[in-house]
């Protein structure tokens, strides 16, 4: 039996296929595309029509793909983008109509779980940690260990969320910079109340920007062969400081900085840096494995 699961991210776009023999789940097939539903999403909540024909013509291919791999089991999500569009139900029901595909819009509460579940399969989790999943319009954080969560959360500052309301400087600045970290401050209150009792010793970022580091510290690494990784905290910190000094020029210029998280990856830098100083974590883990795993795991227990 086969079984996919779609990824509608403020983004990116994400298809993953598995084939279940007994109790084992076999990725056959994954693809991404750079949709960018939420382009200028801030500006009136709503997916602008270039967006959302993208996002109708890349999962018009999506379903090309499911038909030709004999898939039996879908789950598609909609996570931020779609959320929080005033659209959002619109994009739903026009690519059921157009595609067949039906998408389900999850709430912040159950796209940290998805990420939980995904993390948790990748074997990651070692001891008490916290997991950051940077996406475009939200980032979850969950307090976990090998046991279970403790305490989970999505909040509303994407990358492309918080790239659209404060980088208005090349390099960007130190006023933005102070700006972006000021709104953090009063965000993520509840997240640093928390994780200061909690004790958490690892930073496990989910897939991601995460990455994106990984694969700018050491090009060696295949991503696409592993689960896990550690990622040097000495090297994630000068690494995030180039990122953040770069133009936008010299940032596409980098190795391994793919064209899509070239702006978007200052602003995750600036939340992973705000995040490792706020908790004094002295450890970072790439999980390879995010939602997307998580959406198959759900499938295989129905």
């Amino acid at each position: 039996m086969k079984i996919a699961a779609i990824d509608l991210g403020t983004n990116t776009f994400h298809l993953i296929i598995a084939e279940m023999v007994g109790s084992e789940m076999n990725i056959i097939y994954k693809t991404n595309k750079p949709v960018k539903l939420g382009e200028d999403i801030t500006l009136a909540n709503r997916i602008i029509p270039t967006a959302f024909g993208r996002g109708i013509n890349c999962l018009k291919e999506f379903k090309a793909t499911l038909d030709e791999h004999g898939v039996s089991k879908i789950r598609a999500v909609a996570t931020s983008g779609v959320r929080s569009a005033g659209n959002g139900q619109e994009f739903i029901d026009t690519v059921k109509k157009e595609t067949g595909i039906a998408i389900e819009l999850i709430d912040g509460n159950e796209e940290a779980n998805l990420i939980y579940e995904g993390v948790k399969y990748s074997g990651a989790i070692k001891g008490k940690s916290l997991i950051i999943d940077i996406g475009g319009g939200s980032t979850e954080f969950i307090f976990c260990d090998e046991e279970g969560f403790y305490w989970k959360k999505s909040f509303d500052i994407g990358a492309a969320r918080l790239m659209q309301k404060f980088f208005k400087s090349d390099p960007i600045n130190e006023t933005d910079q102070q700006k972006i970290n000021i709104h953090l401050q009063e965000t993520l209150t509840e997240l640093i109340d928390f994780g200061r009792n909690f004790g958490a010793e690892i930073l496990i970022g989910s897939a991601g920007a995460f990455e994106t580091y990984s694969a700018m510290i050491n090009p060696s690494l295949n991503l696409n062969e592993i689960a896990n990784a550690p990622i040097d905290i000495a090297s994630y910190h000068h690494l995030s400081k180039r990122l953040i000094n770069a133009t936008h020029e010299e940032r596409i210029a980098m190795p391994n900085l793919v064209s899509l998280r070239v702006d978007m990856i200052v602003m995750a830098s600036l939340i992973t840096d705000y995040v490792l100083a706020s908790l004094h974590l002295k450890q970072i883990t790439l999980s390879t494995y995010d939602l997307k795993i998580g959406v198959l795991q759900s499938l295989r227990q129905k």
